[in-house]
């Protein structure tokens, strides 16, 4: 409770003088005081190790994330794998009351390409797999994506998307509207200044559906961009893995497994030193936004087939009234640590 101002006292609030007792200021005290409602999300995925670890972030913050469902969608592994395991994901969470919809199964246009080298046969490292208790949804993503969407208020519903955009663009091309309804798309995908992850200039999500990417980035809908440029910022130190595990949750318990299995991917690629970890920069962003440097920018992505597919052209420079904004730094250090308290919760 904040302390009580001497009578007759005078206090500057939003650059207004108020005196310490005026209804004014007692409105804006109970105001600030007042929590504030949970973010309604959708979470758009392939899990996908990385993934996994988002879905535990996010599950594991409701009183400042609404998880109302996950869709999912071909990529990391293929569709009934990363279906199968989001509804795994929420039954170690204790989460079976969110919905799973599952999606397409291939990418808009190219061929399909998955990425199990970093992910392992089942999409979730070494991590013991098992048939989860709940079934998913009858209806396919692409469907529930426009009828919630449509469904909610404009402006309410955030996107967050972890894997190629095939889902989303599919939506936005069956119903244009969708763009000027979401509060916000936060993305992990995309490559500037790091160069690329499964090509020279390529990011895998990006470069698994370039062409539903390039839908989505040109949609005009307010985008948050978190690319390899910042994900590279936030690596998983062994000190970081035991934090986590000693926690001693299922959550906790998984995560750390999940992250021993990527980082002993990475300790095989010249000087590497800790696994990025990419999809929870989304999550983080949405929970302490100030743990990141945004700036506005345009990005297109090269659709054409040779050497620069699924390149992400990001311009600075000339950004025009675009609603895209493109994560340059990241705090590290800041992103653990919020992962290690949600996880302790």
């Amino acid at each position: 409770m904040p302390k009580k101002a001497a009578r007759g006292a005078r206090i500057l609030v939003a650059g207004s003088l108020f005196d310490a007792g005026s209804a004014a200021l007692a409105g804006l005290i109970i105001n600030l005081e007042t929590p504030m409602a949970p973010r309604p999300l959708i979470i758009d995925c392939d899990p996908g190790v990385d993934d996994a670890i988002a879905l535990f972030l996010a599950f594991a913050c409701p009183d400042a994330l609404d998880v109302r469902s996950l869709t999912t969608v071909a990529g990391n592994v293929g569709g009934a794998l990363t279906a199968r395991n989001a509804r795994l994901i929420r039954e170690i969470a204790g989460r079976t009351d969110v919905p799973v919809f599952s999606g397409c199964d291939r990418p808009m246009v190219r061929a399909p390409i998955d990425a199990g080298r970093f992910h392992g046969e089942s999409g979730l490292g070494a991590m013991a797999v098992f048939e989860p208790k709940a079934a998913g949804e009858k209806a396919h993503a692409v469907s529930y994506l426009v009828e919630a969407l449509m469904a909610a208020p404009a402006g309410e519903v955030t996107l967050a998307v972890t894997g190629p955009m095939t889902n989303v663009a599919m939506a936005f091309v069956l119903e244009p509207r969708l763009a000027g309804r979401v509060r916000e798309i936060v993305v992990m995908g995309g490559a500037r200044s790091e160069g690329g992850n499964i090509t020279a200039s390529a990011e895998y999500n990006i470069f698994a559906d370039p062409h539903a990417a390039q839908v989505v980035f040109a949609s005009g809908a307010p985008i948050t961009v978190f690319g390899l440029d910042a994900t590279h910022q936030v690596r998983s130190a062994p000190q970081r893995i035991d934090a986590i595990r000693a926690i001693g949750t299922p959550q906790a318990k998984a995560s750390a497994d999940l992250l021993e299995f990527s980082a002993s991917v990475e300790r095989n690629i010249p000087g590497v030193d800790g696994a990025p970890l990419h999809d929870p920069c989304t999550i983080a962003y949405l929970l302490e936004p100030e743990l990141f440097d945004c700036l506005p920018c345009a990005v297109r992505v090269e659709t054409n087939e040779g050497v620069a597919l699924g390149h992400t052209a990001v311009e600075f420079r000339d950004a025009g009234s675009t609603r895209t904004r493109w994560a340059t730094k990241a705090d590290g250090e800041g992103v653990f640590a919020l992962l290690i308290d949600r996880l302790s919760r």
